[in-house]
């Protein structure tokens, strides 16, 4: 489910703009060209992956990565002396 996820463009671009640390969705809406429906749609396919965990701060939500998700994901892709 997670490469799943990651096969859509903005989920990419999100995940990108996230390897940079925590940010608010409001900081999110201003990288990310797509309507706020969109985006929390989005966003919310990366946290059903396990890609993304949200930190609830008054009325906005804060997004990072999820870094034993990604740690996976990269286990899981061969390498090139096939380990």
């Amino acid at each position: 489910m997670a490469f799943g996820a990651l096969g859509d463009p903005i989920r990419l671009q999100i995940v990108g703009i996230l390897e940079g640390g925590l940010h608010c969705v409001c900081e999110l809406r201003e990288q990310i060209d797509v309507a706020p429906n969109l985006l929390s749609y989005h966003l919310k396919v990366l946290r059903e992956a396990g890609l993304v965990e949200a930190t609830r701060r008054g009325r906005w939500v804060d997004y990072q990565l999820a870094n034993a998700a990604l740690q996976a994901l990269a286990l899981a892709i061969p390498s090139e002396d096939g380990r």
